[in-house]
């Protein structure tokens, strides 16, 4: 692959350099200083992926990413230090289409952060080639944010269940489609979203100051929550057993896309009887068509968001390629789609 690095600091920059170069398969294309040199060397030398800083001068990263997906698009991986602590600077980065975030190796003070690195950039290679490269990736329309608190709900019998699966600026557009809605009694919401099983708790926490309902990881063996957003914690594949309780299994462990939105639909298509919506969301490859499919055919509805509204129109155009989705939306008239199936909380 070839590799670009966006980062202003000279030892950061050095680190991510010499793990690029310690190994056969990849070669650092360019270097860029700043935010803006980044969009404009991307724009003359695009790269397979970029590694972006948060905080470089002129542009950051936020920004440089939002500008690079919409004129030369391209994978982008935030390396930063300390991702934790710019948790609301990373998801905006994550909206504005960057697939992941890890930490900066010479930066995170923790020893492997290089093998880490590594795996991340082999992951991404595989999501790449997966794609059909780089230039599958087609340029992307700004996705608003969404504002609210939390809500608590009384236990209740789940009777309805909202499948979300999404993937690159998945996180700014879940929390949009659900701004402001109180799902009706009995209905719990489950998020499978690719995003380092490292910084899940951070999407929990973050995507619950957005919205007026409580949300959480999902841990092992837990049962479904009415008025509940269940996340997806774990690279292992979240699943629902016959029992419907959720489970996390490694299987298939070859697969790119992890956790895998495939997965949990097949899950719901084979053991879910009751009401059931599936909505397939923004992203890279093809992760969720299949699973979208099969929950199509087991009578269940099924939703993708379109192309002008995606950060990345792959997994809902691979969705609309197999007459996966019974509707192709754009994503401000999911939510409304939502309201009207299933209705809302007074």
């Amino acid at each position: 692959m070839k590799i670009a690095i966006a980062n202003d600091v000279a030892m950061a920059a050095e680190a991510l350099r010499r793990v690029v170069a310690s190994t056969a398969e990849h070669q650092v294309l360019w270097i860029a200083r700043t935010g803006a040199e980044a969009v404009r060397m991307s724009a003359e030398k695009r790269p397979d992926l970029i590694l972006m800083d948060l905080n470089m001068p002129e542009l950051d990263g936020v920004e440089a990413t939002r500008q690079i997906m919409e004129q030369s698009p391209c994978a982008i991986l935030v390396v930063t230090g300390r991702p934790q602590d710019n948790v609301n600077q990373v998801f905006r980065a994550l909206g504005a289409g960057a697939l992941d975030v890890t930490a900066t190796p010479v930066l995170q003070g923790q020893p492997g952060g290089d093998a880490e690195l590594l795996a991340k950039i082999r992951t991404m290679d595989k999501l790449i080639r997966h794609s059909g490269g780089s230039q599958a990736m087609l340029p992307r329309s700004a996705i608003g944010n969404g504002n609210g608190g939390q809500a608590e709900h009384e236990a209740e019998k789940v009777t309805a269940l909202l499948a979300i699966g999404a993937s690159t600026g998945g996180p700014v557009a879940v929390s949009k489609m659900l701004a402001g809605w109180k799902p009706p009694r009995g209905c719990a919401i489950v998020v499978v979203q690719h995003i380092d099983e490292h910084f899940a708790d951070n999407f929990a926490r973050w995507l619950g100051e957005q919205l007026d309902m409580p949300v959480r990881a999902a841990e092992e063996g837990d049962e479904l929550v009415a008025g509940t957003v269940l996340i997806a914690k774990s690279n292992d594949h979240l699943t629902l057993d016959q029992n419907l309780r959720l489970r996390y299994d490694s299987h298939p462990k070859d697969y790119a896309y992890r956790p895998s939105v495939d997965v949990f639909f097949h899950c719901v298509a084979q053991h879910w009887k009751g009401e059931a919506i599936g909505v397939l969301l923004t992203g890279m490859g093809r992760d969720g068509a299949e699973g979208l499919l099969s929950m199509r055919r087991a009578g269940q509805t099924t939703i993708a968001q379109d192309q002008a509204s995606s950060a990345v129109y792959g997994m809902p155009r691979a969705a609309a390629e197999l007459d996966a989705a019974q509707m192709v939306l754009p994503l401000a008239k999911i939510g409304p789609v939502l309201r009207g199936t299933l209705g809302s909380r007074s």
